[in-house]
């Protein structure tokens, strides 16, 4: 590879959430930066995100909330450094205005397209260059990094890869970053997608296919943690926060509460005389066509008063644990991140660097960090990037 070209101090792979705040941070202090984009445009993931309008933190952010095959402290360093009242002050400070949803999740009141403004106003003001439309090909490490792009070869001392991960295909999304952590002998945890619809297997298509739109609360767990939230049924299986929360730990395998309000197995019993069928009973407490459907799928039927005590607690017990079995998911398609990536064993904690190759660093989604579904993952940009523009 030929050494002539562009020498800069550091070169980002990537403009979305993390490769663009790791490049301001390292800017602001003085470093040279140029960031590299394969697609026309800076951020486009951020554009389409939160319908347009960018969930781009949340009130609630803990360790906690991020999933890593990892030790689940990896994540701690960077959050406490760059919080999400850090972002908002900084969001408050340029006029943007914002709501919060729900559960703590903030959302532009006009667009997402303010918060990338936002961050190419603060790049630009900090000396760093973007340059969209431009393909990295190969790096190698004689001395320093030598990058080969599609616009010619680029030198520097610190390469920072913040490629995002396999989602949203649609949007240019590669395997570049797992590919280069590869190529330098890193760990990478194999990668799946995340906070992504499920599709049923052929026995529950055939029932619960009908019910597409309906929209029913509940708590679904996967891997033991419960997430109370809607459930949504769609042509081909289920959607809807619960369900999306729940796939990211495994989507093999969904246990989900129909009665979240309704705790106990004696639900039944107050109206145990009754003459009405099962179906039209559970009405009170369900959508009717999803209670229909349920009891079909379930081969449930007969009148209440024809129920003994066991039947109809076991009936409540299997309304408060319906085990689903999806035959797969949507894919990256519909996936909103990629679980896995670097292994974090990789990785420093406080500034994501590569342990085996000194002046590697990993930001965003492209490390085995991958958060809960409402703005948690732009916070681990937003931090990630951070703890890396600070070192490089």
């Amino acid at each position: 590879m030929p050494t002539s070209g562009v020498k800069v101090d550091v070169v980002v792979i990537g403009a979305g959430a993390a490769g663009l705040m790791c490049a301001i941070e390292a800017g602001r202090r003085g470093r040279e930066v140029l960031v590299l984009e394969r697609n026309p445009k800076a951020g486009m993931k951020i554009l389409i995100s939160g319908g347009g309008r960018c969930n781009f933190t949340n009130l609630n952010v803990t360790a906690a909330n991020y999933l890593t095959s990892g030790s689940p402290d990896f994540c701690k360093s960077a959050l406490a450094r760059y919080t999400p009242a850090d972002f908002i002050a900084w969001v408050e400070r340029e006029g943007i205005r914002y709501h919060e949803k729900k559960l703590g999740q903030l959302f532009c009141d006009v667009s997402s397209r303010e918060i990338v403004d936002l961050l190419l106003r603060e790049a630009a003001q900090t000396g760093v260059r973007i340059r969209t439309g431009c393909e990295v090909r190969e790096v190698r490490k004689p001395l320093g990094f030598e990058v080969e792009t599609s616009t010619g070869p680029v030198r520097c001392a610190s390469l920072v890869v913040a490629t995002g991960g396999l989602s949203f295909p649609k949007l240019g999304a590669t395997d570049l970053g797992l590919r280069l952590a590869r190529d330098f002998g890193l760990e990478v945890i194999p990668p799946r997608p995340g906070l992504v619809p499920v599709t049923f297997a052929p026995e529950d298509q055939s029932v619960f296919g009908a019910l597409s739109g309906l929209s029913v609360e509940v708590v679904a767990r996967a891997g033991g943690t419960p997430f109370r939230e809607n459930l949504l049924f769609t042509h081909r299986g289920l959607s809807g926060p619960a369900i999306l929360q729940a796939s990211s730990y495994d989507p093999s395998r969904i246990r989900v509460d129909l009665l979240p309000d309704h705790p106990g197995t004696s639900l039944l019993e107050p109206h145990r005389t009754e003459r009405r069928e099962l179906r039209t009973a559970l009405g009170r407490w369900l959508p009717n066509r999803m209670a229909e459907a349920w009891c079909t799928r379930h081969r449930l039927g007969g009148a209440l008063h024809t129920l003994t005590p066991k039947q109809r607690e076991g009936i409540v017990a299997a309304l408060h644990d319906w085990e689903i079995r999806p035959e797969g998911t949507e894919g990256y398609a519909k996936a909103e991140v990629m679980v896995g990536g670097v292994s974090t064993a990789e990785l420093s904690s406080k500034g994501l660097e590569s342990r085996r190759v000194p002046g590697l660093h990993f930001a965003g989604e492209v490390v085995d960090v991958t958060g809960w579904l409402g703005g948690y993952n732009f916070q681990w940009a937003w931090s990630s990037g951070h703890a890396v523009g600070r070192l490089v």
